[in-house]
C-alpha cells in the first residue's frame, strides 16, 4: 500500500439532521447506567444486578451490536430493550488509512442541549507488529492553546461524556475486528499478530483529560474492568499538559500511567509553548510528579518532549532536562514535530535529535525517539483537529427560537 486510503463508512453509519432520532445507546454506560435502563423497561429490582451483568458481558466482553445476539437474555426482554435503546457507537464520518497502517476516524457525536450542530472528534489507532495503541479524545476542541499543537487552534466546544469516551474504544474494536472470533478489517491495513489488537489506550487525543476528570475517570474504570474490556491500568496512559491540582488526585483515584506534555525546561519558553505553565509553573509540576501515587521504576512517568528546531533542541536544553528530572523515575519520549497548516515551527534536524537523545540516554533515561505515524492523514501527535465549532449564545438563542414548538 503506498497511497492514503479513505475508507467509506457503511451506509448505516451515516445519520442526517432530518432522520428519525436515534434511540439512546447502552454502549458505554457503567453498571449503574445499565441498571437504570433495565429498570426503565420494567425489570424487577431483584433482577437488576444479574441482568446488568449479562448486558455488561455482551457489550464489553463480546462486543455485540444487536440485542438479538444476547442469547442468554429472554426474548421478551430483548424486545423491550430493542424498542427503547440501541447499542450504537459514535457515527463514523470518515475513516482514513495511512501508508504506515495508522487509522484515523472522524466521529460525529449526538448534539447535547442547545448545540447548533453535532460535534466531531478524532480517534487514532496506531498498530505495530505485536501491539496496537488507541489514542482517544476527551474533549471536543481544547482550551490550552499550546502553540505547537493543531488541536489547540480549535476552541473548546464541550467535554465528552464517559459514554462517548468509551464509545471510541468500542468503535475501534469493531472496525479492526478486536472482539473474540471477529474477522479483521479486510482492507489490507496492518493489525498486530496478537490476541488483542488494541493493547494500549492513551488519552492523548483532542482535549485536556484532567479538565474532564470525572467523565474520563468513569470511562477508564469501564475500560479497566476485568469482566469486560479488561485493559490493565498499566496499559492506560493519561497525558496532561500540567493541571497540577488534579495530577495527584488522578493517581490516587484512577491509578493509570501518567504522561506529562513537558516540551521545555525553562518557564519563559514553556509559557509560550504550553500556556498553562503560566498558572502552574515547572517547579510546581515537578513537585506533583515526584508525589504521584504509585511512582516507581516499574511505574515511571513519561515526559513528552516535542523537538522544535532552534527552539528547545540544544544540548544545553538536554542537560537541563536531565537535571530537571533528577530523582523522578521517568522515560522521555522525544517527538519529532509534526507540521500542520499555519504552524510557525519546524522539526529539529535528525542529527540534532540523535545528539539530544544520546545525551539523555547517557544520563540513564530511556529516551526513545517516537517514529512519526500517520503524518500523511494528519493523525500524528499534535495534528488532530475536527471541524466542530463552539456555538455562541446568539447562535443558541437563534436555534431555540427557530425550533418547532412541541405538540401538546
Amino acid at each position: 500500500m503506498n497511497l492514503i486510503s479513505t475508507i467509506p463508512p457503511k451506509p448505516e453509519a451515516f445519520a442526517t439532521e432530518s432522520a428519525t432520532p436515534r434511540l439512546p445507546s447502552l454502549a458505554g454506560l457503567d453498571r449503574d447506567g445499565l441498571k437504570a435502563a433495565l429498570a426503565a423497561v420494567g425489570v424487577p429490582a431483584k433482577q437488576l444486578n444479574m441482568r446488568a451483568g449479562q448486558l455488561w458481558s455482551w457489550i464489553y466482553a463480546r462486543g455485540v451490536t444487536s440485542f438479538d445476539a444476547m442469547s442468554d437474555v429472554a426474548k421478551e426482554l430483548r424486545g423491550r430493550l430493542a424498542a427503547a435503546y440501541s447499542l450504537d457507537r459514535p457515527e463514523i464520518v470518515t475513516e482514513q488509512l495511512s501508508v504506515d497502517g495508522t487509522r484515523k476516524w472522524l466521529l460525529r457525536l449526538p448534539k447535547l442541549g442547545h448545540e447548533a450542530r453535532p460535534p466531531e472528534i478524532e480517534t487514532v489507532y496506531i498498530p505495530e507488529s505485536d501491539r496496537g495503541t488507541l489514542c482517544i479524545s476527551s474533549q471536543v476542541g481544547c482550551t490550552l492553546t499550546c502553540s505547537f499543537c493543531h488541536t489547540g487552534t480549535q476552541r473548546l466546544v464541550r467535554n465528552l461524556t464517559a459514554q462517548e469516551i468509551v464509545g471510541q474504544i468500542l468503535l475501534a474494536r469493531d472496525s479492526i475486528g478486536d472482539w473474540p472470533g471477529a474477522a479483521g478489517p479486510g482492507d489490507g491495513g496492518l493489525v498486530p499478530d496478537a490476541e488483542r489488537k488494541i493493547t494500549n489506550v492513551v488519552l492523548m487525543g483532542m482535549g485536556e483529560p484532567l479538565y474532564n476528570f470525572d467523565n474520563v475517570k468513569a470511562a477508564m474504570a469501564i475500560a479497566a474492568d476485568g469482566d469486560g474490556i479488561a485493559l490493565s491500568k498499566r496499559r492506560i496512559t493519561l497525558s496532561t499538559s500540567g493541571v497540577v491540582p488534579e495530577i495527584g488526585r488522578w493517581g490516587a483515584e484512577a491509578g493509570t500511567m501518567l504522561a506529562i506534555s513537558l516540551h521545555a525546561v525553562r518557564d519563559a519558553l514553556r509559557d509560550e509553548l504550553v500556556p498553562i505553565n503560566r498558572k502552574y509553573p515547572i517547579a510546581e509540576l515537578m513537585a506533583a510528579c515526584r508525589n504521584y501515587p504509585g511512582l516507581s521504576n516499574a511505574r515511571r512517568i513519561t515526559f513528552e518532549y516535542v523537538m522544535l528546531k532552534d527552539v528547545n533542541d540544544s544540548l544545553a536544553d538536554a542537560k537541563a532536562l536531565v537535571k530537571l528530572l533528577a530523582g523522578i523515575p521517568a522515560k522521555i519520549n522525544l517527538i519529532p514535530f509534526n507540521p500542520w497548516p499555519g504552524s510557525k515551527y519546524e522539526c529539529s534536524d535528525w542529527a540534532q535529535i540523535e545528539k539530544f537523545a544520546e545525551l539523555v540516554n547517557r544520563a540513564g533515561y530511556a529516551s526513545p525517539v517516537r517514529t512519526p505515524r500517520g503524518r500523511d492523514i494528519m493523525a500524528a501527535c499534535g495534528q488532530l483537529r475536527s471541524l466542530s465549532l463552539k456555538t455562541t449564545a446568539r447562535e443558541r438563542a437563534a436555534a431555540a427560537a427557530s425550533a418547532p414548538e412541541a405538540e401538546g
